[in-house]
């Protein structure tokens, strides 16, 4: 099994979780972060002062998902939430080691 996490900006989220459907994923976290890259933040005026937004907003996406259904996934959160433009994101992928469902028990693949 493997993780995906996703950061994103927050308007291209509803495109991301449509594809990713589309594609027959079910479950998914999102987690609303703040945070910079290579952007470094931008500077704002605001009533005549200017001030510096170091940590932008930005959508954290995690899903667990079969070693087979990874490359599908990556492909389609890059395509979905690609702008073309400064700040896209990045995708952090991680191996997992088991996942149990606390309801009924179910581990591994069945869990998820």
């Amino acid at each position: 099994m493997k993780k995906i996490e996703a950061i994103i900006k927050p308007f291209k989220l509803d495109e991301v979780k449509e594809a990713l459907h589309e594609i027959g994923l079910k479950g998914i976290t999102v987690t609303e972060v703040k945070g910079f890259g290579r952007q470094k933040g931008h500077t704002e005026l605001y009533r005549g002062a200017e001030y510096v937004v170091d940590f932008l907003p930005k959508v954290k996406i995690e899903i667990v998902l079969e070693d087979s259904l990874l490359e599908k996934a990556v492909e389609t959160i890059v395509q979905a939430a690609r702008t073309g433009r400064i700040g896209d994101g990045k995708i952090f992928i991680s191996d997992i080691s088991d996942a149990i469902r606390i309801r009924t028990g179910e581990a591994g693949g069945e869990a998820i």
